[in-house]
């Protein structure tokens, strides 16, 4: 089995795939309107409309609903990357900081309050342990 993709249900997708090509710096692929998808790494991101919802289920997604996902990003440089995102992401949650697992974090939230974290391993075992990926 392969972990393929995190999908994001928005109101806006226009809006939160723009703020996702410009948090990554990875162009959206579009399918409709109302689906786009960003290629990163070896995953994906999919960011679709609530009007794709009642195509799993009618009320089985919500926008803007998250309270217990964070999606992560492996960054070559976190603390390069909040100088670039600085201006632009409006709600930091925390600034880079070493974590006690080895990982200088950089934790904020999408236009619909996703937890997003960007990460950079920093510690020998961390540094090791994302190298054989």
């Amino acid at each position: 089995m392969d972990f393929i993709s995190v999908r994001i249900i928005t109101d806006d997708v226009a809006r939160l795939v723009d703020f996702y090509e410009r948090a990554t710096g990875v162009s959206a692929d579009w399918s409709t309107e109302d689906f786009a998808e960003l290629g990163v790494g070896s995953a994906t991101l999919a960011i679709g409309s609530t009007r794709t919802v009642p195509l799993f289920a009618p009320g089985s997604a919500r926008p803007a609903d998250n309270h217990s996902v964070i999606l992560e990003f492996l960054v070559d440089d976190v603390d390069s990357v909040h100088t670039n995102l600085t201006g632009f992401v409006e709600d930091f949650v925390n600034e880079p900081t070493t974590m006690p697992w080895g990982n200088r974090a950089l934790l904020f939230r999408d236009p619909d309050g996703n937890l997003v974290n960007f990460f950079t391993p920093v510690t020998p075992a961390a540094v090791e342990k994302f190298a054989r990926r």
